[in-house]
């Protein structure tokens, strides 16, 4: 039965990956996915995969790109259950659930479960139960299909299938790549938050669009990687090979933690805090015990997303720049000097950068040990900037080419998105004049005690809380003041503030206190939180200190035992 349904779904993602009108339109702005027919699917693949259950929308596009990538390299991503969904960020395996039904010279056929996300806790994950059935066809080109096993394997509590989805891969000259995206969904996207509702409904978070620009990002990840003509003349841009893989290597692992840290997946269960509607903060605690690449201890995650009237490429740009960061970030409000950067793609946004904070004279003693690893990256599909604090020596060692699993990482940062408008018709500088703009995430992941099984203080909530909210705030402040961006409400009456419960400012405040040059905290309030701030995050960068530590003396002591295993391994 499973091998017959992954037979005629690969058919069907074949055709649908070749056919045009009137399966298929283009859309109105000659830019988005195409549009599919849903009548005429219908009538084209009348089999599908049973009735559409009652309250599900369907969700369905596709997109065609040319990749910097061989189109066998291509295939084994796909057919790597934890690399494909980790590399692209579209969700969390389930390795339980993977099965390896057969494999042969030209087919693979898999049985697997996952969770596709959005970077934020308001918009649920979508947990898919499937096959992936990989073959190589006639003509040469490789196609990769899934397909939802729950008419085969009915489960009580469904809210996303698969259609046939997948892509088609050709291979081009000079080891590029021709991927064709489909994808096709039927899903219950009722427990959306409404500040979502408008770009879900548009089919961009989890559309091809999103794929192909995974795919395009990933490629020129590797690239970057494995580049050897580095100018000597780049000042600040790392030299070593070796280095760069290592940086790179861990800068990819931040960003898989952050995403993780974020969505709202069933493993997770998110507290609200304080708030109503869009701006509320959402936390949720972990406990840290033998993780390696994660300090011990109890972790408290926290996010919020609200809507900005500015186009996510302005609200990008000022999250990366340099000379602005010491308007939002709290914790470093001196500014930052970059020490190490690593070109991560042609868009000059897309890098990895080693920062040091500019502190003062009595703090650089025992702050100078702390550097801040970060990424930014943007794409069609949307940006982000991630951050973690990391200890200077476990950098270097990094940086000698040192494997960077043991180096601890707990990210924090900003994920973008648009708000959904300009997919609706028209273009972005039209939507944001019709109150358009963007969708930004804004999460921290902080070590509150080093016992995992500690309870969880009042006093780290408080913190926290404050962190995010003030964190909000400034980064709205300087967007939305005179000459730097948009002043506007929400298309949905979504308040700009970050909640309404404490802490909370409205669009009149934050304007009038950007106009004054002030925090939009009162003085002594900003005053207290900062040094509550500062002098809970020293105990914590005193503990990163004695972990880097601790792990350099594993690096050390466990050096030979990773050589001769990585020789066995080759050996085999």
């Amino acid at each position: 039965m499973i091998i017959e349904l992954a037979v005629a779904a690969m058919e069907e993602l074949v055709r649908m990956a070749q056919m045009g009108e009137p399966l298929w339109s283009e859309s109105l702005d000659g830019i988005s996915s195409s549009v599919l027919n849903e009548d005429e699917y219908m009538k084209t693949f009348p089999q599908g995969i049973g009735p559409k259950p009652a309250g599900f929308n369907t969700e369905a596009s596709r997109e065609s790109a040319v990749v910097i990538m061989d189109h066998i390299n291509l295939v084994e991503i796909l057919m790597d259950v934890v690399r494909v969904l980790l590399v692209l960020l579209l969700g969390a395996p389930n390795r339980e659930a993977f099965l390896l039904l057969t494999r042969s010279l030209n087919i693979e056929l898999m049985q697997m479960t996952a969770e596709f996300q959005v970077p934020t806790p308001l918009v649920p994950t979508r947990e898919v139960y499937f096959i992936r059935y990989c073959k190589k066809h006639s003509d040469g080109a490789w196609a990769v299909v899934d397909v939802s096993l729950d008419n085969v394997c009915p489960s009580p509590i469904v809210r996303c299938r698969r259609r046939p989805s997948g892509c088609v891969i050709q291979e081009m000259p000079n080891g590029y790549s021709k991927v064709t995206w489909v994808e096709n969904v039927e899903v219950d996207d009722r427990g959306v938050h409404s500040l979502y509702k408008q770009l879900v409904n548009s089919g961009h978070p989890f559309g091809a669009k999103r794929w192909v620009a995974a795919f395009n990002r990933q490629c020129e990840r590797l690239a970057s990687a494995m580049a050897t003509n580095i100018p000597n003349t780049d000042i600040g841009v790392i030299m070593s090979q070796e280095g760069r893989k290592s940086m790179l290597k861990l800068a990819e692992r931040m960003v898989i933690s952050f995403w993780a840290g974020v969505s709202a997946s069933t493993a997770h269960t998110w507290t609200t805090l304080s708030g109503t509607g869009a701006g509320e903060m959402r936390v949720i605690t972990m406990n840290s015990i033998d993780d390696p690449g994660r300090p011990p201890g109890l972790v408290l995650s926290a996010a919020t997303s609200f809507w900005l009237p500015v186009l996510p490429n302005r609200v990008f740009d000022f999250l990366c720049d340099m000379n602005s960061r010491s308007e939002w970030d709290i914790l470093s409000n001196r500014g930052v000097v970059e020490m190490v950067h690593i070109p991560n793609g042609r868009d000059t946004g897309n890098c990895v950068s080693l920062l040091q904070a500019n502190f003062s004279e009595s703090a650089k003693s025992s702050q100078s040990r702390m550097l801040m690893l970060q990424e930014s990256c943007t794409d069609s599909a949307g940006s982000f900037v991630i951050f973690a604090p990391v200890a200077r020596f476990a950098m270097n060692e990094v940086l000698n080419g040192m494997d960077p699993d043991y180096v601890g990482l707990l990210p924090s940062g900003f994920a973008i998105l648009p708000d959904g408008s300009a997919m609706q018709g028209g273009n972005d500088q039209q939507a944001v004049g019709s109150g358009g703009g963007s969708l930004l995430t804004v999460a921290f992941q902080i070590l509150v005690d080093l016992v995992p099984t500690a309870k969880l203080s009042p006093e780290a909530v408080v913190t926290v809380n404050n962190l995010i909210a003030c964190t909000s705030k400034r980064i709205q402040a300087s967007l939305l003041c005179p000459g730097r961006g948009i002043t506007s409400s929400s298309p949905s009456g979504t308040s700009l503030s970050t909640g309404r419960g404490r802490g909370s400012t409205s669009e009149n405040e934050i304007t009038a206190s950007s106009r004054r040059g002030k925090t939009l905290s009162s003085r002594r309030g900003a005053t207290k939180m900062g040094t509550s701030l500062r002098s809970w995050t020293n105990k914590g960068l005193s503990f990163w200190s004695r972990l880097s530590f601790k792990h350099r003396g594993h690096w050390k002591n466990n050096k030979a035992k990773h050589e001769q295993a990585q020789k066995q391994a080759e050996d085999l």
